[in-house]
């Protein structure tokens, strides 16, 4: 995206701390952004990223985020 940081809206707060749980358990801090910092129904995780990041990390977070969004949570 150009940015290091990058927002990922999924909604609901109680989706985005079970989103981040499950991806610190996987070894990634993404941490989950709530009302009030952000308007109520856009919860989201908070991704940042570093030139000190590999592209097979970043592939790894890819298929974690997506692996949960594709279970339906």
């Amino acid at each position: 995206s150009g940015v290091p940081i990058i927002p990922l809206v999924v909604g609901a707060n109680e989706r985005a701390l079970s989103l981040a749980s499950k991806l610190r358990e996987s070894g990634f801090f993404v941490p989950a952004i709530r009302p009030p910092t952000v308007p109520s129904g856009t919860a989201r995780l908070r991704i940042s990223l570093t030139a000190a990041h590999q592209w097979e990390q970043i592939e790894h977070l890819l298929a974690a985020i997506s692996g949960d969004f594709s279970a339906g949570e």
